[in-house]
């Protein structure tokens, strides 16, 4: 593994799967309980012109009274320091040591050592040091022991208690407890200023996020701040969407931060006459992930998509992957799922996928769909599907299965009399913003999605030794996969119609269960093909005005070795945001649209986020479909790299695993490849009978070519495209 990307991730906060290394003490929690807590935190801070705006879902909350304990064998005795979040109890060997003991000494030999922590306020956490004994992930937590004793004072069993291995993230320092947390700050100053009487408009350069301050603020009356990523939502005082009021009555110049961290690309200030403010700056706030994955090609625009991209998806990634920086600022699964697939070739930065499957699925009983949307509940199983392929963490698959198990029996339990799902009250069927789109009736995108999730639930049935599960949720799958076909297909239409109502199929074809059966394998080459060119090609059938749907379909025709003009529609669409000036992507871009129209959603004036989370997908087509790069195995111990240049004269990049990095470069006559880490396949298309020093190269016809490519070997393929 390359140093460096060692540094830059371990900089990052980056910890992968049971990898913490030996002695090393860390503040531990319920696994799930942290993320809980910090997405309330997080989640209740979005305000709209200066009103509390809550998520209009159900929120949990941590379990108040927890369980630590492990067994220890040393081979001396040994004093460890104990810290915790909350009031606790400490025993040994069962017994109850007296007071609130800030140290303990264990005796040589075979111990136990249990903690018990209540905290009502945040999440109740330990951390324990000393030579050898230290508190880390393979820590065995609880919320119920389930201990009692008897009248002889025996200690009953405790064979009815689900321990847990206990959670963590990076607070490795004793003196910043899991509740102190706070994303990082920088200072940073504006592009330029403009002063106007009582009134000044600042302009940071490029779509931020972060705290303003005033500098040198005296004098006495009010001060108020509109934000705007527009300049022209900065400068609309009563519809901007954001918004700041204070009063001074300082006779001391002093500086001023304001209490929330807001996005915006433009401030504008309006103050009183008895005011002065001698300049504005601010604190960019920002979670520190490093960027491991690169992309860079002959295309200089492309390039530039690139890099918005991964500015756009770095500032949505927060204490969890958001929707957007201006709103909704909340933990959405749909936008999540798609953060989650860039992040494996831009970050890597796994803690904050599980972080964010953690907080979206909150704790039993489930009483909704996740977000109250229903495709959003089957996307979090996509995400477990897709988590489980690219890290190989197990240990968090077995830990969450019943978690699982739970939130997919819910989905079943309301299926229709056909074995479908259709939306019942209280379910919000979504599938995307567009125009005059029908949920009505039994959706073919949904069940599509469903079958899906229960393909995963067979998955992590097998990881979690649940044979009998495995079973039933592939026989299930089988099932809706043959009603899919059986229902939907139209032979004439070369299609997947949207929908069932009352029984019968409809007439209407869409773009979305069609693209999603490709990438999902399920079709044979004949209905792919006609897929292709009866609604992917086809500009008769509905248009995709969302970059959230155009990730999709753009991934459908990649998959189907449509680079080429995959890659025009990336610079059409992409750089026609470019081109009205964007700094990030945004939440919706219809070409058609003019002016403040852009700008407008929701029937508000300036509704729409200019700074998306599903913005930023090219960042993971560049990776996958154009370097080629993806696992075949779980954790990348086996790859594929298939590059493919798709109208581009060169292209080069480094795709992050859990293990270090793949680099690829490729051009018209050339591929060089090396590897970190598993064992990969590179595929290419050949005119001529390629070569590489120190390499077999097998010929699988047709101008396609295999090669196997070592651990930490460079490749250098000499060949003709």
């Amino acid at each position: 593994m390359k140093k460096s990307f060692i540094a830059a991730c371990l900089l990052a906060g980056i910890f992968f799967a049971d990898t913490l290394k030996a002695q090393q003490a860390t503040w531990i929690w319920y696994p799930g309980d942290f993320e809980i807590w910090l997405a309330n935190k997080m989640q209740n801070r979005r305000t709209e012109r200066g009103a509390f705006f809550p998520p209009f879902w159900r929120l949990d909350n941590h379990y108040v009274l927890m369980d630590f304990h492990k067994v220890f064998d040393l081979p001396a005795a040994e004093e460890v320091t104990l810290y915790t979040e909350g009031e606790y109890n400490v025993k040994l060997d069962s017994k109850m040591l007296p007071g609130r003991p800030a140290k303990v000494t264990i005796p040589a030999g075979r111990h136990k050592l249990n903690i018990k922590v209540y905290s009502l306020d945040k999440v109740p956490a330990i951390y324990v040091k000393g030579k050898t004994v230290v508190s880390d992930s393979s820590w065995k937590v609880t919320y119920e022991d389930k201990e009692w004793i008897d009248a002889t004072g025996m200690v009953s069993s405790q064979s009815g208690t689900q321990w847990l291995s206990a959670g963590y993230w990076h607070f490795n320092d004793p003196m910043s407890p899991p509740s102190q947390f706070r994303l990082s700050v920088e200072p940073q100053g504006p592009a330029r200023t403009e002063r106007k009487g009582q009134s000044m408009t600042v302009d940071f350069g490029k779509e931020t996020f972060g705290f303003i301050k005033l500098h040198g603020l005296k004098g006495q009356g009010a001060v108020s701040i509109y934000y705007g990523e527009s300049l022209e939502e900065a400068q609309s005082t009563t519809t901007c969407e954001t918004l700041d009021h204070l009063e001074i009555s300082a006779a001391a110049a002093r500086d001023s931060v304001m209490p929330l961290s807001k996005a915006f690309r433009y401030v504008h200030l309006r103050y009183d006459k008895g005011v002065h403010i001698d300049s504005v700056s601010m604190l960019y706030e920002y979670l520190p992930v490093a960027r491991c994955g690169s992309f860079r090609c002959s295309d200089e625009e492309i390039n530039r998509i690139w890099d918005v991209s991964a500015y756009t998806l770095h500032l949505n990634t927060r204490e969890f992957f958001i929707d957007g920086i201006k709103r909704d600022r909340w933990i959405w699964s749909g936008d999540a799922y798609q953060s989650f697939l860039m992040n494996y070739y831009l970050f890597f930065d796994s803690p904050s996928v599980t972080r964010t499957l953690m907080a979206l699925r909150g704790k039993d009983p489930v009483s909704s769909h996740i977000n109250t949307i229903m495709d959003y509940t089957f996307y979090w199983f996509l995400g477990i599907y897709d988590y489980y392929l690219y890290t190989g963490n197990e240990t968090f698959i077995r830990q969450f299965y019943p978690r699982m198990q739970s939130l997919i029996n819910f989905c079943l339990q309301r299926r229709n009399s056909n074995g479908l799902l259709e939306g019942l009250p209280g379910d919000w069927v979504f599938i995307d913003w567009a125009d005059g789109l029908s949920k009505q009736g039994e959706v073919s995108f949904e069940q599509l999605l469903f079958c899906r999730s229960l393909e995963t639930m067979a998955l992590c049935a097998n990881i979690a030794e649940d044979t009998q599960g495995a079973a039933k949720y592939r026989q299930l799958a089988a099932g809706l996969r043959t009603k899919i076909f059986d229902y939907y297909w139209d032979e004439d239409k070369q299609a997947l119609v949207h929908s069932r109502i009352n029984g019968q199929p409809t007439p209407y074809v869409t773009r979305y269960a069609n693209m999603f059966s490709i990438f999902f394998n399920y079709l044979n080459e004949a209905q792919k093909q006609g897929v292709k060119e009866h609604v992917l090609l086809n500009d008769s059938v509905q248009q995709i005005t969302t970059p959230y749907m155009r990730f999709y379909e753009l991934e459908a025709l990649c998959a189907m070795g449509e680079q080429d003009y995959v890659r025009k529609a990336i610079k059409d669409y992409w750089g026609g945001m470019l081109r009205l000036g964007a700094t990030s992507f945004w939440e919706k871009y219809d070409p058609k649209e003019k002016g403040a129209e852009h700008y407008a959603m929701y029937g508000r004036p300036f509704g729409r986020s200019l700074c998306h989370a599903w913005g930023a997908s090219p960042v993971y087509l560049l990776g996958k479909y154009y370097l080629g790069v993806r696992p075949t195995s779980p954790g990348y111990a086996t790859y594929l790299a298939e590059p493919v240049l798709g109208g581009l004269q060169w292209m080069e990049g480094d795709v992050p695993t859990p293990d270090g990095n793949i680099h690829v470069y490729c051009s018209t006559q050339q591929i060089r490849i090396k590897a970190d880490a598993g064992r990969g396949t590179l595929r290419f298309k050949s005119r001529s009978k390629p070569v590489c020093k120190g390499a077999a190269i097998e010929d699988k016809g047709n101008g396609v070519y295999e090669m196997q490519v070592a651990q930490g070997k460079l490749y250098e393929v000499s060949y003709r495209l």
